[in-house]
């Protein structure tokens, strides 16, 4: 437990400092617009590229550690449409309570992973990703538009679209051509990178709403206990029935424990849902995993 406290502390300290940063107004309300594009655009994609393209793909753990992703991911969202049909829930409610239950804090898994398992980690966590932001993001959509109709084109352009999905797709296809990171280029991509994750926290602690948390103290109670507490759970189970090694499944299971993801705010108002109950369940999720992310990561240790 110490040891994993050592690990997260520092993470949630940034994105304290990031809230009271933006509270105080410093530098500028502008200021942190144009850092979350920088970062989403150019240093995130820097590290998952990076990070793809020396990973070690022969590891024989990968295909289990992809079925085993996929496999969680569908079981999540399976519960989902039958809750869903039971509670009679609108498109836009369903679109926050989904992404609340399925999307995930990028910077904080990525960040968590580097302080535990270093650059092997890393390369590990940037393959899920290439593989969960994509279903992920598929699902986001379908859920908040499917009242309506929602067609192959606006399910897809999103993924096609995404710089980290692009990033991750040409690490992969440089680490297969074997001409790795000449002359330079992976001090380059290690600078950029380096900058990324520190400046992710800052961004997302900026990004809470504490007054979004009034009104729906119900529905955020629940729906971030299934994320934070039920979805971690039925990741570890998946990691158990594909006999995944101890290092994949502790990143399997960081990745389904963490909070969600700050952008499902803007995604949620861009298609019409309920953006109130979104900030809200970002803000308390993004709050209580402080404190669940150790004791699910303990927990899971102690039974492995």
């Amino acid at each position: 437990m110490t040891t994993l406290l050592l690990a997260l502390w520092p993470l949630f300290a940034l994105i304290v400092a990031g809230y009271f940063l933006r509270l105080r107004e410093f530098p500028s309300e502008a200021f942190w617009p144009g850092a979350e594009r920088i970062n989403y655009f150019v240093l995130f994609p820097a590290l998952l590229f990076s990070s793809l393209a020396t990973a070690p793909l022969g590891n024989p753990a990968l295909p289990r550690l992809a079925a085993a992703v996929m496999l969680g991911l569908g079981l999540a969202w399976a519960g989902l449409l039958l809750v869903k049909r039971v509670r009679g829930w609108p498109a836009a409610r369903f679109g926050a309570f989904a992404q609340g239950a399925l999307r995930f804090n990028t910077y904080l898994g990525l960040a968590a992973v580097g302080s535990l398992f270093g650059k092997e980690g890393l390369a590990l966590a940037a393959l899920m990703l290439a593989l969960m932001v994509p279903a992920v993001n598929v699902m986001s959509v379908w859920a908040l538009t499917a009242e309506r109709g929602v067609s192959v084109r606006s399910l897809l352009l999103p993924i096609v679209k995404n710089p980290l999905i692009l990033a991750c797709l040409a690490g992969a296809l440089v680490n297969l051509s074997g001409l790795g990171l000449p002359g330079g280029t992976d001090r380059l991509l290690g600078l950029l990178a380096a900058a990324s994750l520190p400046l992710g926290l800052l961004c997302v602690g900026a990004a809470l709403k504490p007054r979004e948390l009034g009104g729906e103290i119900p529905a955020l109670g629940w729906n971030s206990a299934i994320r934070l507490l039920v979805v971690p759970l039925l990741a570890f189970a998946v990691a158990r029935v594909v006999d995944l090694p101890a290092m994949e499944s502790t990143i399997l299971v960081l990745f389904f424990a963490l909070p969600t993801a700050p952008t499902a705010y803007v995604l949620t108002r861009q298609l019409g849902g309920d953006s109130h109950l979104m900030a809200g369940i970002i803000t308390l999720q993004t709050l209580l995993a402080a404190a669940s992310l150790p004791l699910v990561l303990t927990l899971m240790n102690g039974q492995a």
